[in-house]
């Protein structure tokens, strides 16, 4: 299978949707978990400016283990109680965090990164299956159409499984 990108044009909410529209496509008949979370990664990570890190961390009974993601090496287990991966998933809420040195508990996986975004990843059952990890170089780097945007491709990843 050839997948072709195309860069992103118009407001922020149109960029999005024509992202949302390419992961559909890569997740078009693909069911392994593994697998769309790699290509949605490497997808994001190309696709949009100004991030260092995008991956998937997935619940696995205890605490978050790192899955794959696109950026330096990360932390490879985070607990529940730590960081803005672990309030996302305790929570099972977006974490949309402008100053990651504000945040209490903040994880320093990777010194660069000033804010981040994190989309908990949540079965129909209700069961936690792991984060969709956002991270940027700039402060304030995530508005609430970025939020949005991101929630429907975790979204799109979730109906893909």
């Amino acid at each position: 299978m050839s997948f072709a990108t195309f860069a992103l044009t118009g407001s922020v909410p149109e960029r999005y949707a024509q992202l949302l529209a390419q992961a559909r496509a890569l997740l078009h008949g693909e069911h392994d978990p593994i697998a769309n979370a790699a290509n949605l990664s490497a997808l994001v990570y190309h696709a949009l400016p100004e991030l260092n890190w995008v991956g998937f961390y997935f619940f696995d009974g205890t605490e978050l283990v790192v899955g794959p993601f696109q950026g330096l090496p990360a932390c490879v287990r985070i607990p529940l109680a730590k960081g803005v991966c672990g309030a996302a998933a305790t929570t099972r809420q977006t974490q949309r965090v402008e100053d990651v040195e504000a945040f209490p508990g903040h994880i320093a996986c990777d010194s660069a990164s000033k804010s981040e975004l994190v989309v908990p990843l949540v079965g129909a059952d209700g069961e936690l299956i792991g984060v969709f990890d956002i991270d940027s170089p700039l402060l304030s780097r995530f508005s609430v159409d970025d939020q949005e945007g991101l929630e429907n491709i975790a979204r799109a990843y979730l109906e893909s499984l």
